[in-house]
């Protein structure tokens, strides 16, 4: 059987923690990064744990080998 492939959209934004977590990024991170106050900025730099269990689960099938940053 062949290597699965792992999605690149996905392993750029998620992150698998070695004790299995699947961790995302907030939103918002765009180019328009002069408007926003301190408070965004700190916010933006920070990975979250994702809650819903069907997310993970879909994201653990994108990420078949536990890539990601």
């Amino acid at each position: 059987m062949p290597k699965m492939k792992t999605h690149r959209g996905t392993k750029k934004r998620m992150a698998l923690t070695g004790s299995g977590k699947v961790m995302r990024m907030k939103g918002h991170r765009g180019h328009n990064k002069m408007k926003k106050n301190k408070r965004q900025l700190f916010a933006m730099g920070d990975m979250h744990p994702v809650a819903s269990r069907g997310y993970r689960k879909m994201v653990r099938k994108l990420l078949p080998y536990g890539t990601g940053r």
